[in-house]
């Protein structure tokens, strides 16, 4: 292809207000699911556009380093589960007194609950050891794989379809229940199903565990701290 090749062009022109509102609305109303998961099943053509959601991400050198391993069968999420329940069990004695108490209330997954989980992975060694725009950065990989996480994240929420990220677990235990070969990482387990509801603000905000940062506090200009 040529640079600039006009047939490989598209418009640039912003959205509509009314698609920008729905952009925004996504975002602002995404949240990360752990109990309010409805046992319909997600149809196959929901599940795909979400993937190709996913699969539409942006990646390092155009890599596309990730796969996605559909995971319905409720044997093999209640292996998942259990390697959850052991490694919940040491992060809670990471923590002290109140807050270990606090922590040991909160729900931190539905790998049970949700009718599916989809474990995202990413493969460094996709295209070779030397790749556009990683060579200084050898987690560029992982980086574009979070993008694919997040783009299935946000489509899904336009579905009306909750998600939520499971990171509690030891990985070289879920690796060998999906059968993932050694050098390849996985980035997240994703519950997903229908949701009645969301939260209006991030659960642990309502539970009282964290609340937001303020915007103004993260923002600098043209250096650290300025």
């Amino acid at each position: 292809m040529r640079p600039f090749d006009c047939d490989a062009l598209q418009g640039a022109s912003a959205f509509s207000a009314d698609e920008r509102a729905a952009v925004y609305r996504a975002i602002t109303t995404r949240r990360d699911v752990r109990d309010q998961f409805k046992p319909d099943a997600v149809p196959h053509d929901v599940l795909m556009r979400l993937l190709t959601a996913a699969h539409s991400a942006p990646s390092v050198g155009f890599m596309q380093p990730w796969n996605f391993i559909v995971v319905e069968a409720e044997e093999v999420r209640a292996r998942v589960h259990a390697a959850f329940e052991r490694a919940n069990a040491e992060a809670a004695e990471m923590f002290e007194g109140e807050r270990r108490k606090t922590y040991q209330a909160l729900k931190l997954e539905g790998i049970l609950k949700a009718p599916l989980s989809v474990c995202v992975t990413c493969d460094p060694t996709r295209c070779g050891d030397v790749v556009l725009g990683r060579t200084h950065n050898p987690r560029m990989d992982a980086y574009s794989t979070v993008c694919a996480v997040q783009n299935f994240w946000l489509a899904a929420r336009a579905e009306g379809i909750g998600v939520g990220w499971v990171s509690i677990f030891h990985e070289a235990e879920v690796k060998a229940i999906l059968a993932i070969p050694d050098h390849v990482q996985i980035i997240a387990w994703l519950c997903v199903g229908y949701v009645d509801q969301l939260y209006r603000e991030p659960e642990l905000a309502v539970k009282g565990w964290r609340q937001r940062l303020p915007l103004e506090d993260l923002v600098f200009r043209n250096g650290w701290a300025r």
